[in-house]
């Protein structure tokens, strides 16, 4: 118990910038010194840094999406939040603080490689405890690759994935190595699905004792995943399906009994979790979206108005105010974020059957059973659009939206979106195919790697 509370001092005290070299990367690596059994190792996993969501900033990256408002900006703005929530090409210029995404992203990095290059020298285990802790950190690693492609990397593109550029892939822990080149996108992607598949036969076949730990299905669901943002649907669909199948995940019936606690890892949908403490200002046209049967209205939002959405600013997604034990987000995967994959997947395929099925098998759980009304139809473009509908209600808050309206602006699916300021003057706008969609390399990073090419 000693060990593991001199373990988490030290992952609390790991912070960006402590090297004169390689800043933007650094987490004083301890694990030479502290981590000698395959126990310490074990406990490592456990760590609050990998397994509680990706911080405030991953949080607040809801502001750069199109289902927030933020009523009460600045004027210019200068919060975190309210620049990201305006696009700022940077969203700090203190070159002493972590920057936001890259800096937690890496540094979770560095502790799975620190795991990955001293689990095989650990004492006291099997080594199938080895290879299966072995597996758990490729898994963990590949879901901060697959963050960090689809933020500082184009939207996925076949024609120019092997030239656009994406961000380094590293693989060790010691800050005083040089660091890598940006990786292009086609590479980054190749790395994280040669890690899921290399994982995959270690991992265990079950982790419902604690889902925010490995599993096979969890590293089915985030193959399918990546694939369904490279726009490889084909490939999702048989792999969302693989997760679906081999776990014993279900969805939470919003008709039934809620958990039991607020324990993200307990909670009967998570497939692979990260949690989150979300609260975000919802947008009105986003919350006009939802019949007024819709479940999750009371569930998981705080409305002043009576749930008429006439106001701005007074509908906050705050599940922690009316239904506490789903105060946590899970930013990692889930039945139902599989099902909706299975969904959009069959429904761009035009087999409208199973689309319509796994549509239902979300919506019939957000829905009154009495009057419970199942979506039907005919035709390929509106069931596809019903299926995006379902996605936003479904997903909005765990940190998917932004990359769907990167993946759908390639498509020409996203329209123009407006900030408003106080008085409802536009203040900024996001264009389809903007440079904005794809984050610069912050400040922090390129101040001492000037050599870094910068994003436009």
């Amino acid at each position: 118990m000693k060990q593991l509370k001199y373990i988490s001092i030290q992952l609390a005290l790991c912070c960006v910038f402590l090297s004169s070299c390689d800043k933007y990367l650094d987490i004083t690596p301890k694990g030479k010194t502290l981590l000698t059994t395959v126990a310490h190792y074990d406990q490592w996993m456990n760590s609050v840094q990998l397994m509680y969501g990706h911080g405030t900033t991953f949080a607040l990256a809801a502001y750069m999406t199109d289902l927030v408002d933020a009523p009460n900006i600045t004027n210019p703005p200068i919060q975190m939040a309210e620049l990201m929530y305006t696009w700022a090409p940077q969203f700090a210029t203190d070159l002493t603080i972590s920057p936001a995404f890259w800096g937690e992203h890496y540094s979770r990095i560095n502790l799975y490689n620190t795991l990955l290059l001293g689990i095989n020298d650990a004492t006291g285990g099997t080594n199938g405890q080895k290879r299966s802790l072995r597996a758990e950190a490729l898994l963990g690693r590949a879901l901060e690759y697959f963050y960090l492609v689809n933020e500082y990397a184009q939207p996925y593109d076949s024609a120019t994935v092997k030239t656009d550029l994406a961000v380094p892939f590293v693989t060790s822990n010691d800050v005083t190595q040089d660091v890598p080149a940006r990786s292009t996108v086609a590479e980054i992607y190749k790395h994280i699905i040669d890690d899921l598949t290399e994982a995959i036969p270690d991992l265990p076949l079950d982790n419902s004792t604690n889902r925010m730990r490995g599993s096979v299905a969890a590293a089915y669901s985030l193959l399918a995943r990546v694939y369904f943002y490279a726009r490889n649907y084909t490939e999702a669909r048989k792999y969302a399906q693989l997760a679906l199948d081999n776990t014993k995940a279900v969805m939470i019936n919003f008709n039934g009994p809620d958990p039991a606690t607020n324990i993200l890892s307990t909670h009967a949908d998570v497939i692979f979790g990260r949690m989150v403490l979300a609260q975000t200002v919802a947008d009105l046209n986003f919350m006009r979206s939802f019949a007024i049967s819709d479940l999750r209205l009371r569930k998981l939002y705080l409305s002043q108005d009576g749930y008429r959405f006439t106001t701005r600013g007074y509908t906050v997604f705050q599940p922690i105010s009316v239904t506490p034990v789903f105060q946590y987000v899970n930013t990692g995967t889930s039945v139902q974020e599989m099902k909706l994959i299975v969904a959009e997947s069959a429904a761009r395929a035009g087999e409208l059957p199973a689309a319509l099925q796994a549509l239902d098998d979300v919506r019939k759980n957000r829905f009154p059973t009495a009057s419970y009304v199942k979506y039907t139809s005919t035709d390929p473009v509106a069931t596809l659009n019903e299926v995006f509908l379902e996605r936003l209600h479904e997903l909005p808050f765990n940190g998917l939206r932004w990359l769907d309206m990167r993946r759908l602006d390639k498509e020409n699916r996203m329209a123009t979106v407006t900030r408003l300021n106080a008085a409802g003057n536009v203040i900024a706008t996001l264009e389809p195919h903007s440079s904005r969609y794809t984050l610069q390399i912050p400040l922090q990073v390129t101040a001492y790697h000037p050599e870094m090419p910068q994003n436009p």
